[in-house]
């Protein structure tokens, strides 16, 4: 504690002068009294009680001291010291996992926006950067000064259910740090030290963790199958804590009847696996379990079930190695001659046909072409971030020709600067390749693919399938208006050029044109199902021009506000005595 207007110490004189001339005052006057016969009772209490008949007495002479110092104290300005923020610049990473909303009483993300807010009153000028986790990490204040909007920005923060991504919002926040010295703040559930970027000296790293006492239990994977006559389920379930726990487990279906419920006794730190066999056929189930945990986003999933299943029917002409990949995923895969695979209209078609695409209802396979010519191809092959390649990674496959693309079409592979796999917009799959002019057979990811693409085109049939939150992603729709709507009916977004944008929480949603509707569902990622113990700590130390800084929080206001009270006291004590004596 210090006094930043040391000079004003003079004024101290004026209480000390208040002080002498109650010393100096007549302290009592002459009076005539017509009686003494009261006299040893009143000198009997102020006997008793001689403290409190003094205080009674002089009650004036010490509330005006007391408002005197008091002002000799504000005019000499004290403060207290308080090291603030380091460095020349401020960079908060903000954690929007859905594990953010763990929590007792309040949730770990709304603590973190509280200690953000009080942070804010230490930035003494510094320029803030705010970076947001996810798939896409956002910065959304960038060297930002104005205290309103920084303090605005946190408050209109909200958790989006995606993974951090963390390493991401890392080399995001790395990248506004320059030689400038910084204090990159992350505030999350836990992180290791080890995944810190620590090459530069330039940079203070401060976690700011979740408590560590936190309690989950989890439905960790849910899965259900029909066969048109009943319903299989499956349902694992994980205890997090360190001790034994009990839970109630109930699959409802889509109107929320229960279908059918379990007690179920979890060991500590152990997974426990369900089956339930012989269920009613539903369209849609959902799995919860009721416990009193610290995490709630975990305690229930939502599957889709189709009793239809897709047919898959392969034209005889195609390779021996493409025949026997798909029979191999799907034992009801049919080998047709060519001459017959148009008349297959409700399945799912593989062939080098190309005039199918425009004749079939259904998206198709197409492997190869036969109204074009093979070029040579040169060059490796590099595939985008599309959900076909989810399972199988095309690296080190050497392909001699393919045929040329489609005009329009989009290229999700290419060899060198030309198209190797390409989808159109109703969601066909076309391989510019044949199979004799590649190797592809002899890696792994040749059947992974086959089974990732008759997937996604039986998916497509009676659902679109299952999303991460704001997961994006090209769906295999029918030409038309299409647009997302929640469970209430509410219109959420809209897809343009058959990408879909899946909705932020967790939940099932319908993808709605004119004539047709299709249902999907948002699914937390398996990691967002775990809570860890919190982490906090500090890494780093800043160079002599990024040194800790002090602020002065003043007491100036306080003395203020207390001074007018004691003037009240003041009053109402001489109002008492009567303001004539």
């Amino acid at each position: 504690m210090g006094f930043s207007q040391i000079l004003f110490s003079w004024t101290a004189i004026i209480p000390v002068i208040v002080l002498l001339y109650y010393f100096f005052r007549k302290k009592y006057t002459d009076q005539t009294v017509s009686s003494t016969l009261f006299w040893s009772e009143i000198m009997q209490e102020t006997r008793v009680s001689p403290y409190l008949k003094h205080l009674q007495k002089n009650a004036l002479l010490y509330l005006q001291l007391l408002a005197l110092i008091l002002l000799v104290l504000a005019l000499m300005n004290p403060y207290v010291k308080k090291s603030t923020i380091v460095g020349a610049q401020t960079i908060f990473v903000v954690d929007t996992s859905a594990t953010m909303l763990a929590g007792k009483e309040q949730s770990t993300f709304d603590q973190h926006k509280k200690e953000m807010l009080s942070l804010v009153n230490e930035l003494d000028g510094r320029p803030v950067t705010l970076i947001t986790t996810g798939n896409t990490p956002k910065a959304i204040l960038q060297q930002e000064t104005n205290t309103k909007a920084i303090e605005k920005a946190i408050q209109e923060l909200q958790v989006t259910y995606e993974t951090d991504q963390m390493h991401k919002a890392l080399d995001a926040a790395q990248a506004f740090v320059g030689d400038t010295p910084t204090s990159i703040y992350v505030f999350t559930d836990t992180l290791d030290k080890k995944r810190l970027p620590m090459e530069k000296d330039t940079v203070k790293w401060i976690v700011k963790g979740s408590t560590k006492d936190l309690t989950n239990i989890a439905i960790t994977r849910f899965a259900a199958t029909t066969d048109g006559q009943s319903t299989m389920a499956l349902v694992q379930l994980q205890n997090d804590t360190d001790q034994e726990q009990k839970v109630t487990l109930s699959l409802a279906n889509e109107k929320g009847n229960e279908i059918v419920a379990e007690s179920v006794t979890l060991p500590p730190n152990e997974t426990v696996k369900k089956t339930f066999k012989d269920l009613p056929l539903e369209n849609t189930m959902t799995a919860r379990i009721d416990t009193n945990d610290d995490y709630v986003v975990d305690n229930s999933q939502t599957v889709l079930l189709q009793t239809a299943t897709s047919k898959v029917v392969v034209d005889q002409s195609m390779h021996q190695l493409i025949q026997k990949g798909f029979q191999t995923i799907n034992s009801a895969v049919k080998i047709v001659p060519s001459l017959q695979v148009a008349d297959n209209k409700d399945a799912t078609v593989v062939t080098n046909q190309t005039a199918l695409l425009e004749k079939m209802d259904k998206p198709i396979v197409l492997f190869g072409r036969d109204d074009a010519k093979k070029v040579e191809a040169t060059g490796e092959v590099s595939t985008t971030s599309d959900a076909l390649f989810a399972f199988s990674e095309l690296k080190d496959i050497y392909i001699s020709a393919v045929y040329p693309g489609f005009d329009g079409y989009q290229t999700l592979a290419s060899v060198g600067d030309q198209p190797f796999i390409q989808r159109s917009p109703e969601g066909d799959i076309v391989i510019l390749a044949d199979i004799a002019d590649t190797d592809w057979p002899l890696h792994p990811s040749f059947p992974l693919f086959l089974w990732s693409a008759e997937q996604q085109l039986s998916e497509s049939i009676g659902s679109l399938g299952i999303f991460t939150p704001n997961e994006q992603r090209a769906v295999a729709l029918a030409q038309g208006d299409w647009s997302v709507y929640s469970q209430d009916d509410e219109f959420l977004s809209s897809i343009m050029n058959g990408l879909l944008t899946a909705p932020m929480k967790p939940g099932i949603y319908t993808a709605r044109s004119n004539n047709e509707e299709k249902r999907f569902i948002v699914q937390l990622h398996a990691q967002e199902c775990v809570i860890e113990k919190g982490t906090s700590y500090t890494l780093g130390e800043l160079p002599d021009d990024g040194k800790e800084e002090i602020s002065k929080t003043s007491f100036v206001p306080w003395l203020i506000l207390i001074i007018l009270v004691l003037l009240v006291l003041e009053w109402e004590v001489q109002r008492r005595r009567g303001f004539t004596n």
